[in-house]
């Protein structure tokens, strides 16, 4: 197996944001792609990652491979990749590590040791999504914070032509509308549909807009929201997040 990127920050930045939600992590590696499911261990995200074989300049796997790795081991190496590195990855299956090395002007080695973890299969759910919002990342993470001002979680609701985000807390309370134009589109609308989710989750996810310049939202009434980052052709980070039903 031998795996190089041109463009390490989809790599980077994807293991960044995730590794705010799950620790230790089963990659599967195919000749399609690097696949990521994983559960964060309150079981209230579901992470699902995947880096596609067209991202890379250089992509061999002669053989499915699984790789459980400390994402806090590998962050910890992709930070020191530079702009103009190019990443490449192989596995050392005899001393059970993964092979990372940065090429610029010189070339830097990292070992990682592979270790084991549960091997417990996670299934992506079958939902249901009546509500599909695609929006600019920029502006739902500006919903998104705006409502960390006030709460601890924040209530998504979306009618025809209009997107709400509200907050409310004993004291204050606030509320964000965003209107359907061409930079925001929303389907399936024909009433008001209104689920609740927890703003700390949240604000680890919109992180994703460091990989993708636009975001699409789908919910339900007292529902799972999901939330997708896409780069066409190169990679998808998206989270399906379980529904906020404290009475806060």
């Amino acid at each position: 197996m031998k795996l190089t990127l041109a463009e390490p920050r989809l790599l980077v930045d994807s293991v960044g944001i995730i590794s705010e939600l799950v620790n230790d992590v089963r990659f599967k590696i195919d000749s399609n792609q690097i696949e990521l499911i994983a559960m964060d261990p309150a079981n209230v995200a579901m992470i699902i990652f995947k880096l596609l074989s067209s991202a890379f300049s250089e992509y061999k796997v002669e053989k499915p491979v699984t790789l459980a790795v400390s994402l806090e081991s590998l962050k910890a190496i992709l930070k020191r990749v530079k702009p103009a590195d190019v990443l490449s990855m192989e596995l050392d299956s005899e001393k059970n590590r993964l092979k990372v090395t940065l090429k610029s002007d010189g070339t830097r080695t990292f070992n990682l040791a592979l270790i084991d973890v549960e091997d417990k299969e996670q299934r992506i759910p079958d939902l249901n999504f009546p509500i599909k919002v695609e929006m600019n990342s920029m502006a739902l993470d500006d919903a998104v914070y705006d409502m960390d001002v006030v709460a601890e979680s924040i209530a998504l609701s979306a009618q025809k032509g209009k997107f709400v985000v509200e907050a409310e807390s004993n004291m204050n309370d606030a509320h964000s509308e965003i209107v359907e134009d061409d930079q925001t589109k929303i389907t399936g609308a024909k009433s008001e549909v209104r689920s609740k989710y927890s703003i700390e989750y949240l604000k680890k996810i919109i992180k994703g807009g460091k990989i993708a310049p636009r975001v699409v939202l789908q919910f339900n009434k007292d529902y799972p929201l999901r939330v997708d980052y896409l780069v066409k052709d190169k990679l998808s980070f998206s989270v399906i997040l379980a529904p906020r039903v404290s009475n806060d």
